[in-house]
């Protein structure tokens, strides 16, 4: 498996290509980033450049899926991401989902969810890229209004989609908050799932702090052939590359 870093988390506001510098010299193997603007695209390919680095995802331009009104402008934004993927070899888009919209019923801001991810297939399909659907948990703020909380609803999504180009980014911590039950949640599912992220819970903090036992599941998921990625997705208590090198040395 995978390892790389979310740069909007671990490092915040410090520059792009020294994070990535400290990513290569601890030994990950990729970095990723949430919102994307051309100046983003340009630092990135940088220290893609300069360290040998992939980038493992990045979000598309975002507006909702839950929401009918919203899909022509969401189909925009993900052809404009896709742009921006090409330029940096990238083959994974992240993605939320949208809010709940006042006096809509569930099934069909449901059923809009799944009509807007079909309308990106054709799209998705000719660049090769996958779009990754991500749940929050519904205690943190913005999760409390937000549409997808639950794996299995997620996945039956992905199911119904029936395509390799739509796949579920599980959130390990999002989903240890919402339902627990981690192990069967992700090795019932594993061929639906494109991306992991970690982070300790409670906390939100290092992985290695906390209650999850991230050395089980990397070791499971590892000996059940998943080769993709897990983003650290996290917001540091300690030095970076202390808390870097405390999850290698408890997953490798």
């Amino acid at each position: 498996m995978k390892i790389s870093a979310c740069l909007d988390t671990l490092f915040r506001q410090k520059p792009v290509l020294q994070s990535v510098k400290l990513c290569h010299k601890l030994g990950l193997d990729g970095f990723e980033f949430w919102r994307w603007d051309d100046s983003a695209i340009d630092q990135a390919l940088i220290a893609k450049e300069e360290t040998g680095l992939p980038v493992s995802a990045f979000c598309t331009l975002f507006t909702s899926l839950v929401d009918s009104k919203e899909h022509a402008a969401y189909l925009d934004g993900l052809e404009k991401s896709i742009v921006a993927a090409h330029r940096l070899n990238c083959k994974r888009l992240i993605t939320q989902v949208g809010m709940v919209v006042p006096g809509l019923p569930r099934i069909q801001m449901r059923q809009n969810m799944v009509d807007g991810l079909g309308k990106c297939i054709p799209a998705l399909s000719k660049a090769d890229v996958t779009l990754l659907i991500e749940p929050l948990n519904p205690v943190d703020p913005p999760g409390a209004k937000y549409f997808l909380s639950h794996s299995d609803e997620a996945f039956s999504i992905v199911e119904e989609l029936n395509s390799p180009h739509v796949k579920v980014l599980f959130d390990i911590y999002h989903q240890q908050v919402t339902e627990g039950r981690l192990y069967q949640n992700i090795f019932n599912n594993l061929d639906k799932i494109g991306h992991f992220h970690a982070a300790a819970n409670p906390g939100r903090s290092e992985p290695h702090q906390g209650e999850i036992n991230y050395a089980f599941i990397v070791k499971e998921l590892e000996s059940q052939g998943y080769n993709g990625y897990c983003g650290l997705e996290y917001f540091p208590t300690e030095s970076v590359e202390s808390g870097l090198k405390s999850f290698l040395d408890l997953v490798r």
